[in-house]
């Protein structure tokens, strides 16, 4: 299903030394010296299992961003610069926790951002490294102080199946095109990936096809079973229902199951042409949206229309909800069992 990676992490490191990059490099061009997040977990938890960060809280701060550079292969800049993330070239910033709270100050968690959570011992000695999607992290949030969720409508009623976009963006079939930006996200594959036309054809098929996921509150199980439904006619594709943006990574597909009108678009507004999180290549606009319209039935929904468009022509054919920016410290709550208990 999957273009597989080639370059190990520790091959991804000598190459960021061979090619003197500094963390706040962008990678655009070097995408096989990108890491994902389970390859900078790994690196990571390796190379910081141990250290000491007993120092006063600006020190710490300057000693534990130098490591982190030693382990990925950069060199230690002189001064550190007051980025967003902290860690540009790799997406990132690093947080050190004795215990399970979380604390972020002065701006919001972004989606697209990696969140790297230090865990240290009652002697400031780091135990654990857990390398978190933004996306994954605000689900945790219940103070309500994120940015509120991003919601759209159709501009016009819905009466028949519809192809917004012609054809897939720009950067989609340059990224299609090009072997080492493929390298740097496992899950596409040029061999099995449609063309949005195409997957308009197979998807507007399902039209006339019902949903079983009885009851007026079973929508989280509707949408999987949508998801189950769609993987199954999709080439190569495995169902697999984590939680993830886009929902079918393989194909860019995120799917919506409407019975109303009022889309939830999560934390992503699909014209976001910033870069996703584990997929450097790829920005949230390339991702192709299938909006499924359904009317309720004693066993669920039946399919009646479906949408697709890209994020970059999404707002062509939905209106968007505008929502309130709310800028508050955020004081998140890890679950236990986050971080590996100590010794």
């Amino acid at each position: 299903m999957t273009a597989k990676r080639t370059s190990s992490p520790s091959k991804i490191v000598a190459g960021i030394r061979a090619a003197g990059l500094t963390i706040y490099d962008s990678l655009a061009e070097r995408l096989d010296l990108y890491l994902d997040s389970q390859q900078l977990e790994q690196l990571l938890k390796a190379g910081l299992q141990g250290f000491c960060l007993d120092y006063p809280l600006r020190t710490r701060s300057k000693v534990l961003k130098s490591k982190v550079c030693e382990v990925l292969g950069y060199p230690v800049p002189t001064t550190f610069r007051k980025t967003k993330p902290r860690f540009p070239g790799q997406n990132f910033d690093t947080y050190v926790q004795k215990a399970n709270n979380l604390q972020i100050w002065n701006e919001e968690i972004s989606p697209s951002r990696r969140y790297v959570l230090i865990r240290v011992d009652q002697g400031e000695c780091v135990t654990d490294v857990h390398v978190v999607a933004g996306e994954a992290l605000a689900e945790l949030d219940t103070t309500g102080t994120l940015t509120q969720k991003f919601q759209a409508k159709s501009r016009q009623p819905v009466t028949e199946s519809v192809l917004c976009s012609p054809s897939d963006t720009a950067n989609v079939q340059k990224v299609l095109l090009c072997a080492n930006s493929l390298v740097a996200y496992d899950g596409l594959d040029s061999s099995a990936f449609l063309p949005i036309a195409k997957l308009s054809a197979v998807l507007f098929r399902l039209v006339g096809t019902e949903i079983t996921a009885p009851g007026v509150l079973q929508d989280r199980n509707r949408g999987a079973a949508l998801h189950r439904l769609v993987c199954s006619v999709l080439p190569e594709c495995e169902f697999g229902d984590t939680g993830q943006f886009p929902d079918v990574p393989s194909q860019l597909l995120e799917l919506k199951l409407q019975t109303r009108a009022t889309i939830d678009l999560g934390l992503f507004s699909p014209d976001q042409t910033d870069p996703m999180g584990d997929m450097p290549a790829l920005r949230h606009c390339d991702v192709r949206y299938a909006v499924f319209y359904g009317s309720l039935t004693t066993k669920g929904v039946l399919i009646q229309h479906v949408v697709l468009t890209t994020g970059e022509d999404f707002f062509r054919c939905f209106q968007r909800f505008e929502g309130k920016v709310l800028n508050k410290k955020l004081q998140i709550p890890l679950p236990r069992g986050f971080f590996r208990e100590s010794e």
